[in-house]
């Protein structure tokens, strides 16, 4: 790895400059989902009457399910070196992936909102801390790291992994030997039993928390070798992503249903500090450092999306400039939304998981029949960067086939704000992913059965013939 500022941004990386180990991705993808973020994910179930133990199988079944459509998106980093919404011209066209790029830069915002948000409030009840001045640090933290880039990503995750662990192996041994509950902590929750709505909301939320990392995976895959083996690489995303929130998502649910915890940070805190005092501070800052370094993720795949929409409207130059201002202008949005315009961080985690959830599931079942059922990874890559491309303009079948996912997901929608009229006739029974999902993929493949490929052939091989010079 080097040290240097990341010089490359949206265009493809030379199999030369490939560098990284398929392990590494594990760590990654594991850390960055240990932090409160996940711990408040195992807070929901419990508020709508679940039990621990229906809680934890809610969000164990979530999360396996929607793990399995981010990580097949890990092996398009490597086979075509491209960040994941520039590969998502070939479905969309060069000008129609700005709809997409919409929602995922809704999504990368929002998480820094949300992440903002959590944060500020967490230390300022934990330590009395000043929100808004924790606000604009971890900002600041948060934008050096996405503009240092990819490297620095990594390797900060990879350190934050090996410090972190042992200590939230402390805490869960407490938790199992019952030393982690504080004197005179009352259960709030301790007797609740199952819902129907209660899991399908908690499954909701913990499949929306990775399928909503799906625009990010080839961002930090596409520096690896070109011949990196595709079951490997799916293999240590799937199982670093998934094994932080099969361990913190149940210790939520814990800290809700056994100390009637509301915030994740609070009630770390007191967990920790009943197992022995200072613990509880120690997994709150090295917690707030582990989604600090997320909320660098966040802000580095943001300036790649907002680089591929100006790009797509008019070409820019890939230079390092570019990614630092980029990151600088979304970082400065997502804190002053955080800290000043968000109120009610339960709201907003609840709504926006959803949203996301919402606009990035028929995106990513278009992305991913593409991939695998269509083009089966074969790509024109020099077309991606040329508005008279063999990919065109505006791609109306992957435009039409992400369109129609969204607007069938309407009616069966819950949200705190918007009840859809299936939904409600369902006890607001939340399917409405289940459905973008399916209607889109199929949908899309239906449409691509008169797609010629043949026809794209010829500007595959003179795309090989340029990047091999």
């Amino acid at each position: 790895m080097t040290t240097r500022i990341e010089t490359r941004s949206i265009d493809y990386v030379p199999e030369a400059e490939r560098h990284g180990k398929v392990w590494q991705q594990g760590p990654f993808w594991f850390l960055g989902n240990f932090q409160p973020f996940t711990v408040a994910i195992g807070l929901i179930g419990p508020s709508l009457g679940l039990s621990f133990w229906w809680t934890a199988l809610a969000c164990v079944l979530g999360v396996a399910f929607g793990t399995l459509f981010m990580a097949f998106h890990a092996s398009q980093g490597p086979v075509l070196g491209l960040p994941q919404m520039v590969q998502s011209r070939a479905q969309m066209g060069y000008r129609g992936v700005l709809l997409p790029l919409v929602a995922t830069l809704f999504t990368f915002v929002g998480f820094n909102v949300v992440d903002t948000r959590l944060i500020s409030t967490g230390l300022s009840g934990v330590f009395g801390w000043d929100p808004v001045a924790v606000g604009i640090a971890i900002t600041v933290v948060a934008a050096l790291l996405a503009c240092y880039g990819h490297d620095w990503l990594h390797r900060a995750f990879q350190a934050l992994f090996v410090v972190s662990v042992p200590f939230w192996v402390i805490l869960t041994v407490g938790i199992l030997a019952g030393t982690a509950v504080p004197d005179g902590a009352a259960p709030a929750a301790a007797t609740g039993g199952f819902t129907l709505v209660g899991f399908l909301v908690q499954f909701t939320a913990s499949a929306s928390y990775n399928i909503t990392y799906a625009p990010y995976v080839s961002d930090y895959s596409r520096y690896l070798p070109g011949d990196t083996p595709m079951p490997r690489i799916v293999g240590a995303v799937f199982w670093g992503a998934t094994g932080s929130p099969f361990w913190l998502m149940p210790i939520g649910a814990w800290l809700a249903t056994q100390l009637g915890a509301t915030d994740p940070l609070a009630g770390l805190n007191d967990a920790g500090n009943a197992v022995f005092p200072g613990l509880g501070g120690l997994l709150t800052v090295l917690a707030v450092l582990a989604l600090v370094a997320t909320m660098g993720i966040n802000a580095y795949s943001a300036m790649l999306t907002v680089l591929t929409g100006l790009d797509s409207l008019r070409p820019i130059r890939h230079t390092a400039g570019a990614r630092v201002i980029t990151v600088l202008v979304v970082s400065v949005i997502g804190a002053v939304l955080g800290i000043w315009l968000v109120r009610d961080a339960t709201t907003a985690l609840s709504d926006g998981l959803l949203i996301m959830l919402y606009l990035l599931t028929p995106w990513t079942a278009v992305n991913l029949v593409d991939f695998y059922f269509v083009r089966r990874g074969h790509y024109a890559i020099t077309d991606l960067f040329r508005p008279d491309g063999i990919y065109g303009r505006w791609a109306w079948r992957g435009i039409l086939a992400f369109a129609v996912g969204i607007v069938v997901e309407v009616p069966f929608a819950v949200l705190s704000f918007f009840t859809g009229p299936a939904a409600a006739a369902m006890h607001q029974v939340d399917l409405a992913f289940l459905v973008g999902l399916v209607v889109a993929g199929v949908l899309y493949y239906r449409l691509t059965r008169s797609l010629d490929l043949s026809a794209e052939r010829p500007a595959i091989r003179r795309s090989e013939e340029a990047l091999a010079r």
